[in-house]
């Protein structure tokens, strides 16, 4: 008699496939959560970055502004002063992408 109870205790402490399956659903089911959670902050750090990046391309598109229409304005106070500018040096293919129209 012993062993049988022995043999059920045994047969009932043993976790059934169902209940396997479960834990592993959920052991997966946490890891894919604690993945999305970082490549959910991944993602907002890197449009953090881009937005800082838009702002100072924004800055630089203004200040190249402001400097070629101080060149122009320089060039022109030059001219009326009946002289001539200095000859500009060659501008870079980069450059000329990003400026455009130069008369100085």
């Amino acid at each position: 008699m012993s062993a049988g109870v022995t043999a059920w205790g045994a047969r009932s402490a043993r976790r059934t496939k169902r209940q396997e399956n479960r834990d592993d659903f959920i052991a997966i089911t946490n890891q894919q959560g604690a993945a999305i959670e970082r490549l959910e902050a991944r993602v907002q750090r890197q449009e953090s970055e881009a937005e800082k990046q838009r702002e100072r391309i924004t800055d630089q598109d203004e200040a190249i502004s402001w400097l070629l229409h101080r060149v122009r304005s320089l060039v022109s106070h030059i001219r009326k002063a009946g002289m001539e500018p200095p000859p500009a040096e060659p501008m870079s293919d980069r450059a000329r992408r990003y400026i455009h129209h130069i008369d100085a």
